[in-house]
């Protein structure tokens, strides 16, 4: 298992980066990628009943800043479901909102559609369902069927290790070789682990992780995984199995 806070890998004939934040930057296309941000996720439970801090859009933004601030790119892709729901951006704080236009300022910035927000945001940016760029294809939700290229997000991958007898939990990083799933942005987000059904039907059971640790990214083979082999990899799921 190695041990760095970032790392850089090949996928579909070039060098992609992925970060401990869980962003992916794509070098070449001066690209930053991140997936699953939720926000207004807190505020939407607190609609529901479910009293949750209502911060998580601060702490999400904070961390996208941070992220941009240390790439610089000149693009942002936002992989699906960057609101917890249709109406999530405009319940952003005018603090949040004037944040979010700050970060899409001179720079081009896309929103991909998700599940939970198949709607454009009123904040600004192009809105568009999938996106080529370079060789990789962006989407929300992987494509059922062979892909290449394909960086997708949706399913909120984490996988876990056995350290010491203790069995650790981490968002990750998954790759095949031929589709790549990132890690949810979003302070809520939440994960599902890389063993659970919802993956085999875009994923190959011969796939790495790259776990996002405190303080360093472990890239890991799925055989030295927890789950690996008494569950082995799953063989049945729908690929829109993630909400």
């Amino acid at each position: 298992m190695s041990h760095v806070s970032q790392t850089s890998f090949p996928f579909s004939g070039t060098e992609v980066i992925a970060c401990l934040s869980g962003a992916l930057v794509l070098p070449t296309l001066g690209a930053l990628v991140v997936a699953d941000l939720h926000l207004e996720k807190g505020s939407r439970a607190a609609g529901r009943g479910r009293l949750l801090p209502p911060y998580d859009s601060r702490a999400t933004l904070a961390a996208l800043s941070d992220a941009v601030a240390r790439h610089a790119p000149r693009c942002v892709v936002c992989l699906g479901d960057s609101f917890d729901d249709r109406a999530g951006g405009s319940r952003l704080s005018d603090a949040d909102a004037a944040q979010l236009r700050a970060l899409m300022a001179g720079r081009e910035w896309v929103w991909i559609a998700g599940n939970h927000d198949p709607l454009p945001p009123a904040v600004g940016g192009d809105w568009v369902d999938e996106l080529a760029i370079g060789p990789f294809a962006l989407r929300h939700i992987a494509a059922s069927g062979p892909a290449a290229g394909e960086i997708s997000g949706h399913y909120h991958p984490k996988a876990a290790v056995v350290v010491a007898g203790r069995r650790l939990s981490m968002r990750c990083f998954v790759s095949d070789g031929r589709r790549l799933i990132l890690p949810a942005f979003g302070a809520y987000a939440g994960g599902l682990d890389v063993f659970s059904p919802a993956f085999a039907a875009v994923m190959t059971g011969d796939f790495t992780a790259w776990l996002l640790g405190r303080a360093q990214i472990h890239a890991c083979p799925a055989r030295r995984l927890h789950g690996w082999p008494a569950s082995g990899p799953p063989t049945t799921a729908s690929p829109a199995a993630r909400s």
